[in-house]
């Protein structure tokens, strides 16, 4: 399965994060998956990447031409997609992908999730979402979507169209044991 992994492109982060998503990279090779993601060779997104190559996975990196700069992309990628575009980058990740995986990031990567989750109630796509939640990064977003629903601005049934998870080996399981069939996104948006 091709699983795209939206997250941090920065260093500058406590190495807990950065060494989470390198677990999580070679896990995800060790259990026959392969890792989409934006290219970068640092952050999250660097160790994942990191994860994968250690053990042997496939690695297919997607990002605009601007980004091509010295020290921004893994140049040990076993495919790399440029695009013109972020819009055709992230058209591109989600084409490509069977699953979207969040790991702690900034503004990009909330856009990214929130961007999947959006589609995904409107019927757009089927695929699981699965947020990794290291050491509680996400637990306020978890708190603004409860409250978003409290409010009435989504319905209660929005909260299942993703799942959080503490550890690598839970969200793996998630999304391996994932029924596409199963997902009715009907009357979760009024279109």
């Amino acid at each position: 399965m091709r699983i795209c992994v939206y997250g941090a492109s920065s260093d500058d982060i406590d190495a807990v994060y950065i060494k989470t998503a390198e677990e999580l990279g070679e896990k995800m090779a060790k259990r026959g998956h392969s890792l989409v993601f934006g290219g970068g060779a640092t952050g999250l997104m660097g160790g994942a990447a990191r994860g994968i190559l250690k053990a042997g996975g496939e690695l297919v990196g997607i990002a605009p031409k601007f980004f091509d700069v010295p020290g921004v992309l893994c140049k040990s990628c076993t495919e790399f997609f440029f695009t013109e575009t972020m819009r055709e980058r992230k058209q591109l990740m989600e084409d490509m992908s069977d699953a979207f995986v969040v790991v702690p990031g900034g503004i990009g990567t909330y856009e990214e999730f929130f961007e999947m989750l959006t589609l995904k109630q409107l019927g757009r796509h089927k695929k699981a979402i699965a947020v990794l939640n290291t050491g509680g990064y996400y637990d306020t977003v978890g708190d603004l979507m409860k409250k978003t629903v409290e409010k009435g601005f989504m319905k209660p049934e929005c909260l299942g169209l993703y799942s959080s998870f503490d550890s690598v080996d839970g969200l793996l399981d998630f999304i391996e044991g994932y029924d596409l069939l199963s997902v009715n996104t009907d009357g979760l948006k009024n279109i």
